[in-house]
């Protein structure tokens, strides 16, 4: 017999992370703590973790749910597949939690090369918006830790104000030196998408993610079949679970590649499924997170690894916070490692656990 119970962490940027969506100065995680009333020694831990505005289980009733959950833990296999469909944050964190404790709950969800034998993911360094100089710092802190692949928000800034950024970074670091990403979750008007996309195809932008906002399928089936720069789908893909209509609109749209989000897309068996969806249509992937604490980004990092996709992923984010769980993980020249002899330090949180 399972049993659960949670714990809620807010989790502080150490620098404001601006977004086309604004600014985000903290963000909550929920942690579900599971075990076998046969070994209580041993406990799996999930994190629940949303996005303040794009989440589609931002909502008031989240924690309830939660709640709900953990005192109802002997449907789990009910909470697995049918009793979490509006809640893929929770899905995702009880996912997790039972993968943890079924392997020992040790945080060794997906043994592997990565955890065994400190083999690194590539990554990309994320650049947040902020005024000029502030994303300049960014970027040249990022090409000094020995990043070759960069990704950088745009779409609150003055268009051309983005563009001298981008100026810059290609007049010091060429395409075969740096990997340039760009994230617009959504900013772009549909009737100017296109105009921005000739210009920022100027300097070399390897991809470019959701350019205008989810729900627009025929505009962004037109901006795939004409962009000169490849498109990503992200935002697109939340709320969609239904394999049907999963293939109905990567069939539709028909994007050069797809953001892989396990928090917000349900866990790592939904997160598959898109997988192999866009595989059979030959559309290409990368797996970001979700501004997990090091709880939810150890879980994906393991998992991105045994995807064997050898892109750049967006898994960077565990040095975004001030309070976040000291873990394993760590950066090392643009690649994320996991130190098996290092410890699990929850010293940050009071009474976790």
């Amino acid at each position: 017999m399972y049993k659960a119970h949670y714990k809620k962490h807010i989790l502080k940027f150490i620098n404001p992370a601006g977004t086309s969506r604004g600014v985000l100065l903290t963000k909550p995680s929920w942690y579900i703590f599971l075990s076998d009333d046969r070994n209580l020694k041993k406990t799996g831990i999930g994190e629940c973790s949303i996005i303040p505005n794009l989440s589609i289980d931002d909502r008031p009733d989240l924690e309830n749910k939660i709640a709900e959950v953990c005192s109802n833990i002997h449907d789990i296999d009910y909470w697995l597949n049918d009793g979490l469909v509006e809640f893929p944050s929770i899905k995702f964190a009880l996912e997790t939690a039972l993968i943890d404790l079924k392997n020992g709950g040790k945080r060794f969800l997906f043994p592997s090369d990565f955890t065994r034998k400190n083999k690194g993911i590539d990554i990309n360094g994320l650049i947040w918006m902020g005024d000029t100089s502030f994303m300049f710092s960014q970027i040249d802190e990022k090409i000094g830790k020995g990043f070759s692949c960069i990704k950088m928000k745009i779409g609150a800034l003055d268009f051309h104000h983005e563009l001298d950024i981008i100026k810059e970074v290609r007049k010091n670091f060429s395409p075969d030196k740096i990997e340039l990403r760009v994230d617009a979750n959504g900013a772009f008007l549909p009737e100017e998408a296109l105009n921005k996309l000739n210009i920022l195809s100027k300097y070399g932008i390897h991809s470019i993610e959701q350019p205008i906002k989810a729900g627009q399928i025929n505009e962004m089936q037109e901006l795939c079949k004409n962009s000169p720069i490849p498109i990503a789908l992200d935002e697109e893909l939340i709320g969609i679970y239904q394999t049907k209509r999963m293939k109905e609109l990567l069939h539709a749209i028909n994007p050069q590649y797809i953001i892989i989000k396990p928090s917000l897309l349900g866990g790592f068996s939904s997160s598959q499924q898109w997988i192999d969806i866009a595989e059979s249509l030959s559309i290409s992937w990368w797996v970001t997170s979700a501004l997990e604490s090091n709880i939810g980004l150890n879980a994906i990092a393991q998992w991105t690894w045994q995807t064997k996709n050898n892109m750049p992923h967006g898994l960077g984010t565990g040095q975004l916070f001030s309070n976040n769980i000291d873990s394993p993980l760590y950066i090392n020249k643009g690649k994320l490692y996991f130190e098996r002899d290092a410890k699990w330090d929850y010293s940050k949180i009071q009474h976790l656990g």
